[in-house]
C-alpha cells in the first residue's frame, strides 16, 4: 500500500519523525531550514500533509502550488501563518495545537513579570561587568509583586493559568476580554472582568496574551501606553505586532513606562535594535511555549491531527470546519 507524501517543515524530535513514518512517506527537514514561500511550493508540490511551525507561511500560493494537498497541521496554538480561508477553498483542512502548552507559557509571562519587576538583566549585566563593589541599602530598587495589580488582556486558557499563578502571591487580578468568563471561571481565577480603559490604568503588571489578527495589531500603541501608570510593567509573551515596538522603546526610554518583559516582536526573528539600549526591558527569542515535554507534546498533537486528517476522519483541533461540508 502506497503511504500518503507528507513534509515536516522544521527540525522535530526523532520519536515524532518515527511516530509519523509508520503512517506516511515523511520527507524530513531535519537540518531546519527555513523553506519560505518558493521552498514550501516546492516541497509540497506532491505532498498530502504538511506539519508547520508558525514560522512556516502556508499562503494561499503555496496552498495553490500543492495540488494533493489534503491537511496543514501547525504545531502550535496560533495559527496566522496559514491563509484559513485559502485552505478552505482548496479542501485542506488546517490545525493547531491548544491546549498543551497553556501553563509552560504562562510560566514564561511569569518568569517575565517576575524579571521586570527585581531588574533581573540589568543587575546580572552589572555584577557580570564588575561594577558590585559592595552592598548598599539604596541598591537595584524593583517593584513588589506580591499585592499589586495583575492585568491581563485576553483571558483565555493561558490567562486563567497566570490568573492561577497570582493567587500566591495575593495579587488583584484584572482583565478584559470581549465577552466575561463564566462566573466559576472568574471565582476559581479570583479575577474581575473591567473595561480596557481601566485595564490599562489599573494595571501594575499587564499581560498580553490575545492572539494576533489585523483586528489587534498595534493593540497596545502610543495611546495605550499613554493610559499605564508610569510606574507599571508591560509583558508580551502573546505575538509580535499586538505592541507597537516603536511606541513601547520611546515609553520605556523617556520613564513614561517602568519596564517590560518581551517574547516576541515585530518582524521577528528581526526586531528593533533600540530595545538593545534600554537596560529596563528583559528580551526573550520568542520561547513561550519551550520546554522540552511540551515542545514535544505539541509535535505529537500536530502528529495525531495528520494522521487523522490524512485517514479522511475530522481531526480533533479543526480549524476551518467548513472544510468539511
Amino acid at each position: 500500500m502506497v503511504k500518503p507524501k507528507i513534509l515536516v517543515a522544521r527540525q522535530v524530535f526523532p520519536e515524532v519523525l518515527e511516530h509519523l513514518r509508520q503512517h506516511f512517506d515523511v520527507d524530513d527537514n531535519q537540518a531546519d531550514t527555513v523553506l519560505g514561500v518558493d521552498g514550501l511550493q516546492a516541497r509540497l508540490a506532491d505532498k498530502d500533509g504538511v506539519l508547520s511551525s508558525v514560522a512556516d507561511p502556508i499562503t494561499a500560493e503555496v496552498i495553490a502550488a500543492a495540488p494533493k494537498l489534503r491537511a496543514v497541521c501547525n504545531f502550535a496554538v496560533g495559527h496566522n501563518n496559514i491563509d484559513l480561508a485559502a485552505c478552505t477553498r482548496a479542501g485542506v483542512m488546517a490545525t493547531n495545537t491548544p491546549g498543551v502548552l497553556d501553563d509552560t507559557t504562562a510560566d514564561l509571562a511569569w518568569a517575565l513579570l517576575m524579571s521586570s519587576a527585581r531588574r533581573l538583566p540589568a543587575a546580572e549585566r552589572w555584577l557580570r561587568a564588575g561594577q558590585w563593589q559592595g552592598w548598599q541599602f539604596i541598591q537595584w530598587l524593583g517593584s513588589d509583586v506580591h499585592h499589586a495589580t495583575l492585568g491581563i488582556l485576553g483571558m483565555g486558557r493561558i490567562g486563567q493559568a497566570l490568573a492561577r499563578r497570582a493567587l500566591g502571591f495575593d495579587m488583584k487580578v484584572i482583565y478584559h476580554n470581549r465577552s466575561h468568563l463564566p462566573a466559576e471561571k472568574e471565582a476559581a481565577c479570583k479575577a474581575t472582568w473591567v473595561d480596557k480603559e481601566t485595564l490599562l490604568r489599573e494595571a501594575d503588571f499587564l499581560v498580553l496574551l490575545l492572539p494576533y489578527s489585523p483586528q489587534t495589531h498595534h493593540t497596545i500603541g502610543e495611546k495605550e501606553l499613554a493610559q499605564m501608570k508610569p510606574t507599571a510593567h508591560l509583558i508580551n509573551v502573546a505575538r509580535g505586532g499586538i505592541v507597537d515596538d516603536v511606541a513601547l522603546i520611546s515609553a520605556l526610554r523617556q520613564g513614561r513606562l517602568s519596564g517590560a518583559g518581551i517574547d516576541v516582536f515585530e518582524g521577528e526573528p528581526a526586531f528593533n535594535p533600540g530595545f538593545l539600549e534600554l537596560d529596563n526591558v528583559t528580551l526573550t527569542p520568542h520561547i513561550g511555549s519551550s520546554s522540552h515535554n511540551t515542545r514535544l507534546a505539541m509535535a505529537m498533537r500536530a502528529a495525531d491531527n495528520l494522521i487523522e486528517a490524512l485517514a479522511g476522519r475530522r481531526p480533533p483541533n479543526l480549524l476551518n470546519p467548513d472544510v468539511l461540508r
